[in-house]
């Protein structure tokens, strides 16, 4: 017993105890540029990497969209939806080739033209826009792009 005692002390005090974990920072937002694109209003729009909340790495696994060109279809039409402060948003949609019966989805592009993010935690750097933070299909389970549309 004592011997028991004397070397969990000496475990502790040495620090090979086990220790609590320390928390772990989030995924750092990766700035770099994987896509860019032109609206019709002579606006670049960028496609950052992102993070797991934003940008290419949140949409790609979470709505299946995994093609610049995917971005591009919907970027290169008009704003749909403008709220004047740097959030846009663009629909397009997909169709299904080389079926008898072609299905269709609707698929919304989501853009922060700003510099920051709305919530202040995203920073583009000096004279750049966060780009899109997200993109995703309509009335699909989880929003998530059926394998069929090739996104």
């Amino acid at each position: 017993m004592l011997a028991a005692t004397t070397m969990a002390a000496a475990s502790l005090m040495s620090g090979t105890g086990s220790a609590v974990p320390l928390p772990q920072e989030p995924r750092p937002w990766d700035v770099r540029v994987k896509c860019r694109a032109d609206d019709p209003e002579g606006r670049r729009i960028v496609t950052r990497y992102g993070n797991a909340d934003l940008g290419w790495r949140h949409f790609t696994g979470r709505h299946h969209i995994k093609k610049c060109s995917t971005l591009s279809a919907a970027l290169t039409g008009r704003v749909d939806r403008n709220d004047h402060h740097g959030h846009l948003e663009y629909d397009a949609v997909v169709f299904e080739t080389g079926a008898p019966r072609p299905r269709q989805v609707k698929f919304t592009v989501v853009v922060q033209y700003t510099r920051t993010s709305t919530d202040g935690h995203y920073d583009a750097g000096a004279g750049q826009k966060i780009g899109v933070i997200t993109a995703y299909c309509h009335n699909q389970p989880g929003n998530k792009c059926p394998a069929w549309a090739k996104m």
